[in-house]
């Protein structure tokens, strides 16, 4: 494990994450823990839209936190929510979800464990 530490104009968004409506901020996490965590910024690509897919995430902690901005989504035996500014969300292992829609200025944080984690989408 390292030391890290990183200020906004250190990192810069990239197109390169899991979801194309999104982009994402490394934040070093991935690195300084030898891919025990990754935690990145992401916010809204412009003109872009939720595809409301449904699916879970292999892990053993998912947080998001929202910065700026709001989303919705759906949970499974949760129902819907709206994510807003300073909302925090635990999404248990497993639990299957979907964003239904978000503002053009949503940014949040997310923090997994492990950094690598499989993605599995499941049909409505």
């Amino acid at each position: 494990m390292a030391f890290s530490i990183q200020h906004a104009q250190d990192g810069e968004f990239k197109f390169d994450g899991l979801r194309p409506y999104f982009e994402y901020r490394d934040l070093g996490i991935q690195q300084a823990t030898d891919g025990l965590a990754v935690m990145h910024v992401i916010r809204a690509r412009e003109g872009t839209h939720a595809t409301g897919e449904w699916h879970h995430h292999k892990v053993s902690l998912q947080v998001v936190y929202v910065l700026k901005g709001w989303a919705i989504f759906e949970y499974e035996g949760q129902g819907q929510h709206r994510l807003e500014a300073g909302t925090c969300v635990h999404q248990p292992p497993g639990i299957r979800h979907r964003e239904i829609a978000h503002s053009e200025d949503l940014e949040l944080i997310e923090i997994v464990l492990p950094a690598n984690f499989e993605t599995v989408t499941s049909p409505a």
